[in-house]
């Protein structure tokens, strides 16, 4: 999903380029595609439209009326921290080279190089788009995600608590297992690696270009290096989030009256609304991440319809036989699913295969938010580790499979030599496996720290007595209806 050229690998092409194509070196520039800029453009305020209104007013809906405010803060403060934070450093530890393929360096910090006329590369050699087009539609992944984790802990975490954790996760969390899995040199370094060593004559040339495309190959965060594949997210920001969710719920602690007092949505009209605000929102998040406004692009659209109207339906159609009434609830949460699954594999996957995978992940999570949860006795209160985390699951090994050009998967691209690459499956799933091990762990754990760290400093919860009263007065002193 991302490429971005360092400075050591763009500098070993450079310098054999000038060496080997001096008389043109210039004639093969990448040059910004106005179409697919524009779809950029239009694809970053769509996910905007995701995390607000969209993300707020599904989570606002599913708390009681007492909490609503809280939640709507907690998503509206993390998505302008996550912004400024983002241009100050965020973007440079994600998309730049580093001293270790675990996270970025800070060449970029303070948006140091980037202008108007910088460029950010695509999938396609010699199409690029805006470099700052391209900071912003990321900037907009790295906001949403830490939203999503503040409906595990929703009404009675308290707000000095999620001002500090914010800021924390996404510097040591989010940054790092982006670089880890979508930072690479991209296609038009490898291209021109690839060109220079077939042009190189004598052996001292042909050592020195092959130095330079190893270069190249090895300039890539760990998860991407193991050969990994995470269309617009399963890693990055669903398992993510939701693991960072379910470390949340457990340390703050359940709910005052859990398990004994009803506590029920207040308004599930609100999380209809805010669920088709995902859903429409999710299309800059899964056809945009294809960079271009091309037949990737309309795969992904496409996914993203089949695959969350079967999750809904599997979701609705499950409940209805176990719990004899279908519910509105019920379906709104398959469709996310059916979203978070098809966020890696959107354009990967056959629109045949993105129908499996949303009817399988509409049933798992269900499972997961009904019979486990309840099972152990967690209070994530709204289900973020049982559809975010347990659907990126199950749609990051999903795409590992479903990439098969034999079960009407795209493949995946060979830049070296310019075709698809022959898939195998165990070499597939074991890297797929290998990036859900290491977001797992390198979120579960680093939450942990960060959540002990700021109840040090802060505390997590609010009081029993405040908590009962409401955040959106005792935190925020006003209320959501006043009637």
């Amino acid at each position: 999903m991302s490429f971005k050229i360092s400075k050591k690998a763009g500098f070993a092409v450079a310098c054999l380029a000038a060496t080997l194509f001096a008389t043109s070196a210039f004639a093969d520039e990448p040059v910004v595609n106005k179409g697919d800029n524009a779809w950029m453009l239009t694809s970053t305020v769509l996910v905007l439209l995701m995390t607000i209104p969209g993300l707020a007013l599904f989570y606002g809906g599913l708390v009681r009326s007492k909490n609503m405010l809280s939640v709507l803060t907690h998503v509206f403060y993390t998505v302008c921290i996550v912004t400024v934070i983002w241009m100050l450093y965020g973007y440079s530890m994600s998309f730049t080279g580093g001293s270790t393929p675990f996270v970025g360096g800070f060449s970029k910090a303070f948006m140091a190089g980037v202008t108007t006329d910088s460029k950010a590369a695509t999938f396609s050699v010699g199409a690029n788009i805006s470099e700052l087009v391209y900071v912003c539609f990321q900037m907009t992944f790295a906001a949403i995600t830490p939203a999503l984790i503040v409906g595990a802990f929703a009404e009675r975490m308290k707000f000095a608590a999620v001002a500090l954790f914010i800021p924390l996760w996404v510097t040591f969390i989010y940054f790092p297992i982006a670089h880890m899995v979508w930072y690479w040199a991209g296609p038009d370094a490898i291209d021109a690696a690839v060109k220079a060593l077939a042009a190189a004559k004598d052996d001292a040339a042909k050592k020195a270009a092959q130095e330079a495309l190893d270069a190249v190959m090895a300039d890539g965060g760990q998860v991407f290096l193991w050969g990994a594949i995470d269309f617009a997210g399963g890693t990055v920001v669903h398992i993510n989030s939701g693991i960072a969710g379910l470390v949340g719920a457990i340390m703050v602690g359940k709910r005052t009256g859990y398990g004994k007092d009803i506590i029920a949505p207040h308004s599930l009209t609100m999380t209809m609304i805010g669920a088709s605000l995902l859903w429409v929102g999710w299309f800059g998040f899964n056809a945009g991440s294809n960079l271009e406004a091309t037949g990737g692009a309309a795969l992904a659209m496409t996914n993203s319809f089949v695959a969350t109207a079967a999750a809904a339906l599997a979701w609705m159609f499950a409940e209805w036989i176990v719990k004899g009434k279908p519910s509105l609830l019920g379906i709104c949460s398959g469709a996310v699913a059916g979203l978070v699954a098809v966020t890696p594999a959107a354009g990967f996957s056959g629109p045949m295969g993105a129908i499996v995978l949303g009817l399988v992940v509409g049933v798992v999570c269900l499972f997961f938010c009904s019979v486990v949860k309840h099972t152990f006795g967690y209070d994530d209160a709204l289900d973020v580790f049982g559809v975010h985390c347990i659907g990126g699951i199950v749609g990051a090994i999903g795409t590992g499979i479903l990439v098969n050009p034999a079960l009407g998967g795209s493949g995946i691209m060979d830049y070296t030599t310019g075709k698809i690459a022959d898939y195998d499956f165990m070499t597939q799933l074991i890297a797929q496996g290998k990036a859900v091990a290491t977001t797992l762990v390198w979120s579960g754990v680093g939450s942990a720290i960060l959540y002990f760290i700021v109840n040090m400093i802060v505390g997590l919860r609010a009081s029993p007595d405040k908590e009962r009263e409401g955040l959106d007065i005792t935190d925020h002193g006003e209320r959501a209806y006043n009637m």
